[in-house]
């Protein structure tokens, strides 16, 4: 095994396995893990001895995505730009790894805390079933494994206990037929039922209020629908909405819909200047993290305060170009797999 400190490379056969190797941060990635990750995946692009490639995390958790507490602390006095660069890479490391040419195999709250959902979440939400996409990104909803195969973010199911067997057979493998190495999967994986108060279960509900034109519509939706079904997961949507950043929370509906009309490096391009919008003026970004992530008194002041008080001018400015003579907008090079749909892998 090859370690390279927080991202280690297991070599088998025909195979590479990128281990996240940073568990006391649930392998939030930094930039030095983002940059690693970049050199492993070219590397494994260009080899044709590797027919797949796997990632996994260690301990508890895959991976909870880019270290926001640390970008936060990068962006404090006027060094926003220092983020932003980390930003850029991470996203050009998800389109990499979303266009790669070959199968791979993986072992978001981000309005609770002032940040807009990012990393494709425009594309790849917009695309699950009826407004479900909607209701996951505003409520900040945590999908179990079940809930992520009904909706389509996961393709397998495969409990823990099979985790290192599946492990084995897959390193056995000696192919990039993304056929063959779903049937691999296959025999490790199971159907287990959603249960009875997923609200999966309630997309009717879902796509009735959360396909309604705004944040406030549908809100009072929810309301109406609480009151009518005393179904408990409404109240917990209608409850962390209200928690959430309402700045934030009108920019990603923006997005959401926007993502449904884009292919997956205009939704990251779009993504990239909502977040260095929210690094360089944000002070719900910084707020929410201060709040949730840092100091933990989750209390966080939002500015405003109130959805009515967010204007149509606040939200169309996070899609606009930064105002800023260093700051570019994300460019990502045409690759032979860049229509290939964000769900599409193992």
């Amino acid at each position: 095994m090859a370690n390279h400190g927080a991202v280690q490379v297991e070599k088998n056969l025909n195979t590479r396995t990128l281990i996240l190797n940073r568990a006391h941060k649930l392998n939030a990635l930094s930039s030095q893990m983002v940059s690693r990750l970049h050199e492993v995946l070219i590397a494994c692009e260009k080899d044709p001895e590797v027919k797949l490639v796997m990632l996994r995390g260690k301990g508890k958790a895959f991976c909870v995505g880019g270290d926001a507490a640390q970008t936060i602390l990068d962006s404090t006095g006027g060094r926003w730009r220092l983020s932003a660069r980390f930003l850029w890479n991470l996203y050009s490391l998800v389109y990499r790894i979303s266009t790669f040419n070959k199968p791979q195999v993986f072992a978001m709250p981000e309005t609770l805390i002032g940040v807009v959902p990012d990393v494709g979440a425009s594309f790849f939400l917009s695309r699950l079933p009826g407004f479900f996409g909607e209701y996951v990104g505003l409520t900040g909803a945590k999908l179990d494994g079940v809930e992520m195969l009904a909706c389509g973010l996961a393709t397998h199911f495969v409990p823990s206990i099979k985790l290192s067997l599946l492990n084995e057979a897959l390193n056995k493998v000696n192919t990039s037929d993304p056929v063959i190495i779903s049937a691999v999967i296959d025999e490790f994986s199971e159907q287990p039922p959603l249960k009875e108060r997923s609200a999966y279960r309630r997309l009717d509900i879902i796509d009735r209020c959360f396909s309604q034109r705004t944040v406030e519509y549908v809100v009072s939706a929810l309301e109406i629908d609480s009151v009518k079904a005393e179904d408990a997961w409404i109240s917990e949507a209608v409850h962390w909405m209200k928690k959430a950043s309402p700045l934030t929370l009108k920019v990603f509906l923006k997005s959401i819909r926007r993502g449904r009309l884009q292919g997956l490096n205009q939704c990251l391009a779009q993504e990239y200047r909502t977040s260095s919008h929210g690094l360089q003026d944000g002070q719900d970004t910084f707020e929410g993290i201060r709040a949730n992530l840092v100091r933990k008194d989750h209390n966080p002041k939002w500015v405003p305060s109130r959805l009515e008080l967010v204007t149509d001018e606040m939200v169309d400015l996070y899609f606009s170009k930064v105002d800023d003579d260093e700051w570019k907008d994300l460019v990502l090079p045409v690759r032979s797999n860049s229509s290939t749909s964000f769900m599409a892998k193992l």
